[in-house]
């Protein structure tokens, strides 16, 4: 894993070196989801940290299941006791 030195700023800003703003797809002006872990603080694009989130909820679901067709079948049945 590359790492580099880098200081913190005022207002506690944290300046990302290039190539790895590069490595991970990040552009000025993007949106980062940051955590913080039992090592350290781990930085990802919002587009990584998504495919994470739909990872993580894949391994729950099977494979013949649309979250997206039951929430709508869901919706459905809602508007139609209001």
């Amino acid at each position: 894993m590359a790492s580099q030195a880098v200081k913190i700023i005022d207002g506690g800003k944290l300046i990302i070196p290039a190539a790895f703003r590069r490595k991970l797809g990040i552009d000025t002006g993007d949106t980062v989801v940051i955590e913080l872990g039992e090592d350290g603080l781990h930085v990802r694009s919002l587009s990584s940290a998504v495919r994470r989130a739909q990872d993580i909820v894949r391994e729950f679901v099977p494979d013949d299941v649309s979250l997206a067709d039951e929430l709508i079948a869901e919706r459905r049945v809602e508007a139609e006791h209001e």
